[in-house]
């Protein structure tokens, strides 16, 4: 670092996001995208777009604002679109975290969490998962903090029940529950409709994971009336025009074809059966997910180890060196045909270390 950088971020230890090497074409399974393409409703649209990009986008996002609400049973003025769900989640430890209310969130998560936290000058705490990994949601009940829950949760996958988070937020009327439903749509309850229940409720979500929009970058957070007006407060202080046109015409381009997204989501759904149950008679132990991905371990090969030589085959999964995660790999559902190409792999992997 310069001698420059400022004294209270060198201590900063930054995100760090799945790697994207450029070496070779890779069957990539490690980030979580979408194997398929846009709706073409979206790309249509966003080459519309295009063509005016001399013009500042609208920072209120008028049109993309109404038309997601529509879809969630919503009113637009309890939604916040943002650029990515990460920029309402740092939004969030901005708006509703400080020294009098610190954070709280599972020990193994998304990883963003603690790194926002440190960005923003928030005491926090991480609470261990059970020993098969689930949350412990007594833990979380009457704990007076910021409450920040990924849900389904990563990199395990495993889902809470909606009634199970509505325990915690019963518990914690005077702090704010965020709730990250990155992957929800694969099969998890959403808690959306908890939000004119409970005034302390914030749910993000994204359009990367089922909607094909990981390049896009566009979330959007589900709240009160009188907590988006807070975030406002931090987008208009921030960055007023944090999305672009052409992300913006997507988005709407993708909420007018929301049959196409359940489609994809219920091919992922059932590949990721069939991947699990693959996986499982080779002998692995698999988390049941409601994500996108699974995660999974072999006593036949270290997780380190099968992670890199699966990369040096040309298939990416995702490995973690922290000591309760080291000998599983995230494994992103693909396409049928990425998931035969990663399964082969491994049989070829295992031979080889028989």
């Amino acid at each position: 670092m310069s001698r420059f950088f400022s004294e209270k971020y060198r201590a900063l230890t930054p995100y760090t996001p799945g790697e994207q090497p450029q070496d070779q074409a890779y069957v990539k399974l490690n980030t979580n995208e979408s194997p398929f393409p846009p709706s073409p409703k979206a790309i249509l649209l966003a080459a519309e777009a295009a063509a005016h990009l001399e013009l500042y986008s609208d920072p209120t996002c008028h049109d993309l604002t109404e038309r997601l609400a529509g879809h969630l049973g919503v009113s637009p003025e309890e939604v916040l679109l943002t650029n990515g769900s990460d920029e309402i989640l740092n939004f969030a430890f901005m708006a509703f975290c400080d020294a009098a209310h610190p954070a709280v969130f599972p020990d193994i998560t998304y990883g963003f969490y603690p790194v926002f936290a440190r960005l923003n000058g928030v005491p926090y705490e991480e609470l261990p998962l059970r020993e098969d990994f689930s949350v412990d949601v007594d833990a979380y009940c009457g704990i007076g903090k910021t409450i920040f829950l990924a849900n389904p949760n990563a990199p395990t996958g495993i889902a809470l029940p909606r009634s199970e988070i509505e325990r915690i937020l019963q518990s914690n009327p005077d702090n704010v529950v965020v709730v990250d439903e990155a992957y929800v749509d694969f099969g998890a309850e959403s808690c959306v409709p908890l939000i004119h229940t409970y005034d302390n409720l914030l749910v993000t979500q994204t359009f990367s994971k089922s909607r094909s929009m990981a390049g896009a970058r566009l979330g959007f957070g589900v709240g009160s009336k009188a907590l988006i007006r807070d975030l406002n407060t931090i987008k208009y202080s921030t960055n007023p025009y944090n999305i672009n046109r052409m992300t913006m015409a997507a988005g709407y381009g993708v909420l007018e074809d929301e049959a196409y997204t359940r489609m994809n989501c219920a091919q992922i759904m059932e590949t990721r059966a069939y991947t699990a149950d693959a996986l499982r008679k080779r002998g692995f132990s698999v988390l049941n997910s409601s994500a996108n991905f699974l995660f999974a371990k072999s006593d036949r090969i270290d997780g380190a180890q099968l992670y890199l030589e699966l990369k040096n085959r040309g298939v990416l999964v995702r490995h973690f060196t922290l000591e309760r995660l080291k000998a599983y790999n995230r494994i992103t559902i693909g396409s049928r045909e990425q998931m035969e190409t990663l399964l082969s792999t491994i049989d070829t992997i295992l031979e080889e270390h028989a």
